[in-house]
């Protein structure tokens, strides 16, 4: 329209041959992205973020998280957005003819169930494990240190978020503090390979790892603690609150685990005693 001013033919002319109205035309030269196209895009990328952080979440789950961010709106516009980008919930109807795989490994295998380190802060094994409770699922998300045994971080929520593994991975650096350099192995959960669990694992210099997907002895490690966590404090009895499973479950970690449960691997010492003994300025400090 301006090319064609510019030759001198009038604006009304123009706009009365391609059938436009005058004032649409001339609101959109003083606003050419409106306010509420402006908006929308805000809320997309706030949709957007959240989902590469946890792609098992669907839209529902995504308007709390964009919430978060400052990005305030309904289900339905939340929904209407993801449907127009095609950002779906891994755990939603298959798409495809096998459904979606799991997503690809951000690290390599480092362990090769090699589960044996020669010092603490060499390696360290991460998974989540979850439980129902009567007010609904409990998550724990734990690390622990292959060398002694020891449960070196956790974190526990009723949301299975990047977040869960991003907070065990912060405890257990505050408890260690000198870890740069640690392995740090897992599955190929959303949770691991997202954006916030991998900036975390660089800002704290530690090496990620991840075994193959369906293969539990990858992790078997960990898992045969979820495993004595499972027979000693989940199945024991119902659990009414999360936060009376909560109590559990931290109790039973630091005081039996830690304090009373005596490995055969470790010489028949608790994983606290190993520590003290093998390396105790880090126990100490632990």
């Amino acid at each position: 329209m301006s090319e064609l001013a510019a030759d001198g033919i009038p604006v009304a002319v123009s706009l009365r041959v391609l059938k436009l109205s005058r004032q649409p035309y001339y609101r959109w030269r003083r606003q050419q992205v409106t306010t509420a196209e402006l908006t929308e895009a805000y809320r997309a990328n706030a949709l957007l973020d959240a989902h590469l952080d946890d792609p098992e979440y669907g839209y529902r789950f995504l308007v709390s998280e964009a919430a978060e961010a400052g990005e305030v709106m309904c289900e339905r516009t939340a929904w209407r957005i993801c449907r127009d980008n095609q950002w779906w919930s891994v755990f939603g109807k298959k798409r495809g003819k096998n459904g979606k795989r799991p997503g690809p490994p951000v690290h390599d295998d480092l362990v090769k169930r090699d589960f044996s380190a020669d010092d603490v802060n060499e390696l360290w094994l991460t998974d989540i494990t979850e439980h129902w409770t009567d007010e609904g699922k409990l998550y724990l998300c734990a690390i622990k240190d292959v060398f002694s045994g020891r449960i070196v971080g956790y974190s526990i929520s009723d949301r299975m978020k990047a977040r869960l593994a991003v907070k065990a991975l912060d405890n257990a650096i505050s408890r260690r503090r000198d870890v740069a350099g640690c392995i740090v192995h897992s599955d190929r959960g959303s949770q691991f390979r997202s954006r916030k669990f991998v900036h975390a694992l660089n800002r704290h210099h530690l090496i990620g790892s991840m075994g193959q997907v369906g293969a539990a002895g990858d992790n078997a490690a960990m898992e045969s603690f979820f495993s004595l966590l499972q027979k000693n404090v989940l199945d024991r009895k119902r659990w009414r609150t999360r936060e009376e499973l909560r109590i559990a479950i931290i109790t039973w970690i630091e005081r039996t685990y830690h304090r009373r449960r005596r490995q055969a691997r470790l010489g028949r010492l608790t994983p606290i005693e190993y520590e003290t003994i093998m390396n105790p300025a880090v126990s100490l400090a632990a």
